[in-house]
C-alpha cells in the first residue's frame, strides 16, 4: 500500500524534470460518447507517454546507490525503454534496451535518440525478457523489470494529479499491459480514500490478465498480436495481479478495430495522436454505455509509428 506522503515525495522527483500533465473534458469527445468524459493527457509528457514518471523515480533511488557510469539493462516495447533512457541520461547511468525484432521503428529511435544502447531480440515482449535478463546476469548489468514497486509510485503521481483536478470522476478506464499504470491509479486512489471505480482494459489479442482475474489464477496466453503494443503481454506479474484483483472493479477487453476507430475519434474530436493503448480506454469507456455518469480515461501515450497513424486515418487497422 502505497501512502499519500510517499506519492507525494515521488511528484517532487517528478517535477524536477516535468510539469504535471492536464486533464480535459473535449466538448466534441463528449458529444460523440454521450456524456462529459475526462481525459488525463499522459501523452504530454517528454517522452509522450506516462512511463516516464516510474523511470524518472526508480532510478533516482537506484543512482543514489550506484556510481556514475554504472549501466541498466531493461525489455520493452517502447515506452518503458524511453523512460529509462531519458532518466538515465539525467543521471549519468548507462541505459540498455532489448526489444522484441521487428518492434515500432519509430520507439526504437525515440529510445536511442534518449541514449539507449538498444538490442534486438526475441518475436515478441516476453522474450525480450528473458533476453535482457540473461545479458543482466552476463554483464553485470542491474536489470530492470517492468513492474516495481518504485515504478508504481511514480506513475502513481498521475492517478493523484487526476483524481485531485476531478474529485467527481466515478469510473476511470486504463490499459493494462504488465500493470504499473492501473496498479498506480488504484494506488493513488485509494491514498486518497476515493471510493472512483477503476476498470483495466485489455486487447482481445492479449487478454492474460483478464483471463488471470476470471480464472483465480495466473493464466498466460500463447500470443500477445496485438498493434497496441503497450497492451502486447503474455504473462502477468503476480505482484500488478494481486493489485489488480484486490482494487480494481473489472478488466474488459477490446478488439484491434475498436481501438482504431477510438484513435479516429481522439484525433477527430481533440486532435490529440494516441497509440493503442493510449486509446484503449476510450474504446472500452465506448463500448461500455451504462457504467459511470463521470467517466476518466488514462490516455497514456501518443507514440505511434507514422505508417499506422496513417493507417488508422485512412479507416484501416494495422497488422502487427
Amino acid at each position: 500500500m502505497l501512502t499519500l506522503a510517499a506519492i507525494e515525495d515521488a511528484a517532487e522527483i517528478v517535477y524536477r524534470a516535468m510539469r504535471p500533465t492536464p486533464q480535459y473534458a473535449w466538448p466534441l469527445l463528449g458529444e460523440a460518447v454521450g456524456r462529459t468524459v475526462w481525459v488525463k493527457h499522459e501523452n504530454h509528457t517528454p517522452t509522450g507517454a506516462f512511463k516516464v514518471r516510474g523511470g524518472l523515480v526508480l532510478l533516482q533511488g537506484l543512482a543514489e546507490k550506484m556510481p556514475r557510469g554504472t549501466g541498466i539493462i531493461s525489455a520493452t516495447r517502447g515506452n518503458h525503454g524511453q523512460s529509462l533512457a531519458f532518466a538515465a541520461g539525467r543521471l549519468g547511468l548507462d541505459c540498455h534496451i532489448v526489444v522484441p525484432q521487428g518492434n515500432s521503428t519509430e520507439k526504437n529511435a525515440a529510445m536511442r535518440a534518449f541514449g539507449a544502447n538498444l538490442i534486438e531480440h526475441g518475436a515478441d515482449f516476453d522474450a525480450a525478457k528473458a533476453e535482457a535478463m540473461r545479458l543482466a546476469e552476463e554483464q553485470g548489468l542491474t536489470m530492470i523489470p517492468s513492474f516495481h514497486a518504485d515504478l508504481v509510485r511514480g506513475v502513481a503521481t498521475y492517478g493523484l494529479e487526476f483524481f485531485r483536478a476531478v474529485p467527481e470522476l466515478d469510473v476511470v478506464y486504463v490499459p493494462i499491459g504488465l500493470g504499473s499504470g492501473i496498479c498506480a491509479l488504484i494506488s493513488a486512489r485509494d491514498a486518497l480514500g476515493l471510493k472512483t471505480k477503476i476498470v483495466g482494459v485489455v486487447s482481445d489479442k492479449a487478454d492474460a490478465y483478464a483471463r488471470s482475474l476470471e480464472s483465480g489464477h495466473l493464466t498466460e496466453t500463447a500470443s500477445a498480436a496485438t498493434f497496441a503494443d503497450g497492451m502486447a503481454v503474455r504473462c502477468p506479474d503476480e505482484q500488478a495481479l494481486a493489485m489488480i484483483r484486490a482494487g480494481a472493479e473489472d478488466i474488459v477487453r477490446v478488439s484491434d478495430d475498436q481501438v482504431a476507430e477510438a484513435i479516429r475519434l481522439y484525433y477527430r474530436t481533440t486532435h490529440n495522436v494516441a497509440e493503442g493503448a493510449g486509446a484503449a480506454p476510450l474504446a472500452a469507456l465506448m463500448a461500455d454505455t451504462k457504467r459511470g455518469e463521470t467517466p476518466g480515461v488514462i490516455l497514456c501515450g501518443q507514440n505511434i509509428d507514422t505508417r499506422w497513424m496513417a493507417e488508422v486515418l485512412a479507416g484501416g487497422t494495422p497488422t502487427p
